[in-house]
Order: C-alpha cells, then sequence, then structure tokens
C-alpha cells in the first residue's frame, strides 16, 4: 500500500468527510515543500543544478556510445537517443537533486540487457571520468557516490531476478571467521 493510500485510509478513519481532502491537500502541498528544500539544500552544498546534469549525461553517454563493450549494448537497444538522454536527465534530476522527476522503474529496464558484472564496472569508469572532467569537486563526488550505489543496486537486482546472485562481500570474511572458531572451542 502506497502512502498516499496508507494516508487516505487513516484520514478516512479519522477525519470527517468534509475535512479529509483539505487534509491530504496540505499534506501533498507539505511534501513538496520538503522535497523543494531538499533540492535547494543539495544544490546550495555540491553546485549541482539541471544544466550540469545535462551536461553530465550528454558527455557521459557520448563516451558509452564510442565504448567497445558498452557501445554495442545501447546502440541494439536505443533506437532514438534524445528521448533515452532526456529521460536520464530525469533521473539523474531525481536521484541527484531529489527532484522527483523520473518515473520508472531502472532494474526492469535493465533485465533484458546482454550486461554483465565487467558492463557495471566500464559504466562506472566513464562515469567517474565524465564527472570529474565536467563537474566541480562537490557536484563530481556526489554525483559517483550516487553512482557506484546504483551500480550495485543494478547488478544485485538483475542477478537477483536471474538466479544468479552471489554471496554478499561481508559474507565471504565473516563465514571464515565463524568456521575458524566452529573447531576451537574448549570441551
Amino acid at each position: 500500500m502506497s502512502l498516499r493510500e496508507r494516508w487516505a485510509e487513516l484520514a478516512a478513519a479519522v477525519l470527517p468527510s468534509e475535512q479529509r481532502g483539505e487534509a491530504m491537500k496540505e499534506d501533498c502541498q507539505s511534501a513538496q515543500a520538503r522535497r523543494a528544500a531538499i533540492t535547494g539544500r543539495i544544490q546550495a552544498e555540491t553546485g549541482i543544478d539541471e544544466p550540469m546534469i545535462e551536461r553530465l549525461v550528454r558527455g557521459f553517454y557520448a563516451r558509452v556510445a564510442e565504448d567497445a563493450l558498452l557501445g554495442p549494448v545501447f546502440a541494439s537497444n536505443i533506437e532514438e537517443w534524445e528521448p533515452h538522454l532526456q529521460r536520464m536527465c530525469a533521473f539523474w534530476s531525481s536521484v541527484a537533486l531529489m527532484s522527483g522527476r523520473y518515473h520508472g522503474q531502472p532494474t526492469a529496464k535493465h533485465m533484458p540487457l546482454p550486461i554483465r558484472a565487467q558492463h557495471f564496472d566500464r559504466w562506472l569508469l566513464h562515469f567517474k571520468e565524465t564527472a570529474h572532467e565536467l563537474c566541480p569537486p562537490e557536484a563530481a563526488e556526489h554525483f559517483i557516490k550516487l553512482a557506484q550505489r546504483i551500480a550495485d543496486s543494478l547488478k544485485v537486482g538483475i542477478a537477483a531476478k536471474k538466479g544468479s546472485i552471489a554471496a554478499p562481500r561481508h559474507a565471504t570474511s565473516s563465514t571464515r571467521v565463524h568456521d575458524s572458531h566452529k573447531g576451537s572451542s574448549a570441551a
């Protein structure tokens, strides 16, 4: 159940009918105000704005299109680049500025693609290079931190949906420690 549906259910149970609509309207307005405040804070801290996002997206995809590993994947799956670039600008606006412009399902979009871990690693390499080249340091670091999370999330999400997920990074070391203590207990 979405937050909006939960709020409507709660309002229906608690508020008289004439107050429900007004309460939901106020909640939406306060959510918009909170989003605007968050976006403003991020912009003040990083210098990121919509034109910077567009420069980053266009610069990054220019590199990707020329890459021997990534280029063919994109070329065979994107018929028209401009709508894709606009979608990616909305995505990065939502991710980097919390603008709420993007409404999609990235994992589902990437599921049918013939991609593996090395594709994400190369994607991340190009993204880091582009961010460092085109953005001020604070903005580049903000974008890169988010890109690393996105790459990891997509890798895990796709692997999980395909049934080929590997053990988490922390499981290997903790399992060894746990196993080494099994035989050392005093009797």
